[in-house]
């Protein structure tokens, strides 16, 4: 007996489960969208497309974008330097909604496409969503209340805002910075950043009426500075370009369609419209053909960012002819400029007149280093002196992912400390530790071969999508996971070693240590298929109402129309998904 109690007593016994309240269905119905706030940050295409898409898919919503710029146009409205135009053909460079084919020319200029985005807003009448001149400070999500709270500031003064979602349309390209030389701010002469171009308050072209007796030094070779230098060149006495690295300067391409569609060859040195083109591409019909044609070109592309691939080599050759011939008239150029590394390695700019820029007897491409500027020019490193009157800083942006401002997830973590050594986020998208907080055109998100609007239609697609769900089934937060993250980082790193862009050339997709931080891994395509069905799976979900049943969000078992005896009972008629009929 007392070998019984021993063991009665010592037994392990199982706790009773706890008792439970009486599951009770949820007094609403499955489709009485609860509200919920949006804030988006930034008015850039991004910030234009949540606008659109968010005001179409979402029901109920209360939508503010701010923004820190006085109008909508992001990096188009930021870079109003000589020569900035598109490096796509303009007719693709635009929402797949929309269909403008009146453009002055095939590469647009900046002013243009600024034009059309505004078009744009005022067409779709989402102005109203849109407040300048404010400036996110700080954001801060609040586990208390399941929801961020931002710091805006404007006119001089800070206020708070609370929202559900927090979406940052920031862009990668948008925080410009001075180079880090020597003696910069004691230049005398007039001093220029390509990102904001403050010589005159009109069109480029007035600031720039008085330089036909000056020097101008223009340090960068990147899109901007090869830009910049082409456009100023024939209205300076003399220009010097200073770079640190050998580029790629291309002929433009994606430019097939205007030999099938419009029937002739563009010349490398005018890609202008004629008036008959133009009248001819106002037909819809016409203008869809032709765009569908560009497109077409620009998304069979993507082998040529293959290591070694037929394309590669293709491109490489007729690269290689082009610069050729460009600098017949001054030989010792390109082995000044003629990288080793592959095509594409770093973005490409077409740029018509640009290596004949550098051709010509008043220019100097500089490739001795920079040992600091003086007030008079600059001073090389072999100890050379370059008298300037104007020196254009053509040097890029901060693309550190690392922003001006912290914003605070779960546990106090800042955005920036998640983000090193490198900015990652699952399908560039979402970031763990980071709940109902979402990413537009983020790390990843690059494009080489194509347009990146088709890629951030489809970003901000999954952003509706998941927004819906959060307010559809009822969710406090919804956090991509950590381990979903890491894969996605996993198969990242898997892909881009055979592609160019780890070969040893200095560009802005990668991090210090190499790591290729700023583009999605394959083609645009396989962008678009890859987002248009999210995985709800790999993300963690916390719900408003207190219940353990994760159906919770059904409601009452009836619709809005039925409980209230309005609207339409039988709108699943009104476009029915017919299924074709099999030929015989």
């Amino acid at each position: 007996m007392s070998s019984f109690r021993k063991w009665w007593g010592s037994r392990r016994v199982s706790p009773s489960p706890p008792l439970q309240e009486t599951y009770t269905l949820g007094d609403f119905s499955i489709d009485d969208y609860r509200p919920i706030k949006v804030i988006c940050i930034g008015a850039g295409f991004s910030g234009i497309l949540c606008a659109i898409r968010l005001r179409q898919k979402v029901p109920n919503i209360d939508l503010k974008i701010y923004e820190k710029a006085d109008g909508i146009g992001g990096t188009w409205r930021a870079n109003k330097y000589p020569g900035a135009a598109c490096d796509v053909p303009a007719p693709a460079y635009q929402f797949s909604f929309e269909a403008e084919s009146q453009w002055s020319e095939l590469f647009a200029t900046g002013p243009e496409i600024l034009a059309n985005m505004e078009r744009v807003v005022d067409k779709h009448k989402i102005r109203q969503y849109f407040h300048f001149q404010h400036e996110l400070t700080h954001a801060k999500w609040d586990q208390g209340s399941g929801k961020w709270t931002v710091r805006i500031r404007h006119d001089g003064s800070e206020f708070e805002e609370s929202c559900d979602v927090l979406l940052l349309c920031i862009g990668s390209l948008s925080r410009w910075h001075w180079p880090d030389i020597d003696g910069l701010k004691d230049f005398g002469g007039t001093l220029v950043h390509s990102a904001q171009w403050n010589v005159g308050d009109s069109a480029w072209e007035d600031g720039v009426k008085d330089w036909g007796d000056k020097t101008v030094g223009i340090i960068g070779n990147g899109s901007s500075g090869i830009q910049i230098a082409a456009a100023v060149h024939p209205k300076v006495k003399r220009m010097v370009n200073y770079a640190r690295a050998k580029t790629w300067i291309s002929p433009s391409f994606g430019t097939s369609a205007t030999v099938t569609q419009l029937g002739r060859e563009m010349p490398e040195g005018d890609r202008s419209f004629t008036d008959a083109e133009r009248e001819k591409l106002s037909d819809p019909a016409v203008f869809k053909e032709f765009r569908h044609a560009i497109e077409q070109e620009m998304n069979s592309f993507h082998s040529l960012i293959i290591r070694d691939s037929e394309l590669q080599k293709l491109f490489k050759e007729t690269f290689i002819a082009s610069m050729t011939k460009e600098t017949a008239s001054k030989p010792s150029l390109l082995e000044k400029i003629l990288p080793q590394w592959s095509v594409f390695c770093r973005r490409l700019t077409p740029c018509a007149g640009y290596l004949k820029a550098l051709c010509a007897d008043n220019t100097t491409y500089e490739t001795t280093p920079i040992k600091r500027v003086t007030p008079t020019g600059i001073e090389l490193a072999d100890g050379r002196h370059d008298s300037l009157d104007v020196l254009v800083c053509a040097t890029g942006f901060d693309v550190s992912y690392h922003y001006p401002f912290d914003v605070v997830g779960r546990n106090g973590l800042t955005l920036n400390q998640r983000w090193s050594p490198y900015a990652e986020a699952y399908m560039s998208l979402a970031v763990d530790g980071f709940p109902n907080m979402f990413l537009v055109y983020g790390p990843g998100s690059g494009l080489n071969t194509a347009t990146i609007l088709v890629l951030l239609e489809n970003q901000v697609q999954y952003v509706a999508k998941a927004v819906k769900k959060i307010q559809r089934e009822r969710l406090r937060s919804m956090e991509a996971k950590k381990e979903a993250t890491a894969d996605w980082t996993e198969h990242r790193k898997a892909y881009f070693p055979k592609t160019v862009y780890m070969d040893e050339c200095n560009s802005w997709y990668k991090a210090a240590d190499g790591t290729v931080v700023g583009l999605w891994p394959g083609s645009a395509l396989h962008a678009i298929r890859a987002l248009a069905e999210p995985r709800w799976e790999d993300y963690e979900y916390e719900r408003i109402d207190k219940t353990s049943n994760r159906l919770h969000w059904l409601g009452s078992g009836e619709t809005v129309n039925e409980r209230t005896g309005t609207g339409d009972l039988a709108w699943y008629l009104n476009s029915p998904d017919v299924p074709p009929i099999p030929e015989d």
